[in-house]
C-alpha cells in the first residue's frame, strides 16, 4: 500500500525514513551473508524481487492520495525472512517512484516501514506460528500472505491517522482511514493468500531441495545445519 510523493508532510517523512532504515541495513548485511554462503538462492531471490514488484504494481485508488494493492512480501519473507524482504521492497519502491510515478521519493521510508517491514515481520511470525501449530504448509502460506498483506494497511492506517487526526483524535483517524482501506484491501489480501499459495508449490516441486537448504521446508537428506537465509 503506497502512500503518493508529498502526501506526508515534514516531519513525518523523515522520521518514517529514518525509522526505517536500520532495518533495510541489516537486511543488507543478510543479503550479503546469505548470497556469499549461498550462491545458488540468488535466482530465488530475484524471483520473489519480481512477485513483489508485480503485485505491488497492481494499484487501486483508496484514501485521497495513497493506493490500495497486494503486496508479495508475505511470500518472500516465508522464503528469504523479512530482513532480505526489507532490501527488495525498498529496491521495488526505488524504481516504481522514479519509473512508474507509483509511490515517491520523500514517502519512501513510510512505505519501506510499511509494506517492507511491517508486512514481512507480521508474515513471518505467523508463518513460524503456523509450522509450531502444525497447521498445512498450503494454509500456513495463505495465513502468512494474508495477514502481512492486512497489517501493511493497518501500518498505512496508523502513519495517516498521525498525520491527519479527525477532530475526535488519532484513534477516530485511524479507524475512518481502517475502514476505507479495508474495503479493498481485505478481498485484495485474500487474492495474494491464494496465489502465494500456487507459487509456493511451484517452488517446492520444482526448487523443494533449495528450499530445504534454506529450511523453508524439510527433506531428507538436506543437514540441519546448513546456512540459513532467515533473518
Amino acid at each position: 500500500m503506497h502512500i503518493m510523493e508529498g502526501f506526508l508532510p515534514n516531519p513525518w517523512w523523515e522520521i518514517w525514513f529514518a525509522i526505517a532504515m536500520p532495518f533495510v541495513a541489516y537486511g543488507i548485511y543478510r543479503l550479503s551473508k546469505v548470497t556469499k554462503k549461498i550462491p545458488e538462492a540468488l535466482p530465488l531471490l530475484a524471483l520473489m524481487g519480481a512477485f513483489i514488484f508485480v503485485l505491488s504494481s497492481l494499484k487501486l485508488p483508496s484514501v485521497t492520495g495513497s493506493t490500495s494493492h497486494p503486496t508479495g512480501t508475505g511470500l518472500a519473507a516465508v522464503v528469504v525472512g523479512p530482513g532480505i524482504t526489507s532490501v527488495l521492497s525498498i529496491i521495488v519502491l526505488l524504481f516504481q517512484a522514479l519509473l512508474l510515478a507509483h509511490g515517491g521519493i520523500t514517502t519512501l521510508g513510510a512505505n519501506v516501514f510499511s509494506m517492507g517491514i511491517v508486512g514481512p515481520m507480521v508474515a513471518y511470525a505467523v508463518w513460524i506460528a503456523s509450522k509450531k501449530a502444525r497447521l498445512p504448509t498450503s494454509a500456513g502460506i495463505f495465513l502468512a500472505a494474508a495477514l502481512g498483506d492486512l497489517f501493511t494497511y493497518v501500518t498505512t492506517s496508523v502513519q495517516l491517522a498521525l498525520v491527519f487526526p479527525t477532530s475526535a483524535g488519532f484513534f477516530d483517524a485511524f479507524l475512518k482511514f481502517g475502514t476505507i482501506f479495508a474495503i479493498t484491501q481485505i478481498p485484495l489480501a485474500i487474492g495474494e493468500g491464494i496465489l502465494a499459495v500456487i507459487l509456493f508449490d511451484f517452488l517446492a516441486k520444482y526448487k523443494g531441495q533449495l528450499l530445504a537448504t534454506l529450511k523453508v521446508i524439510k527433506l531428507p537428506g538436506v543437514s540441519s545445519t546448513q546456512e540459513e537465509i532467515k533473518s
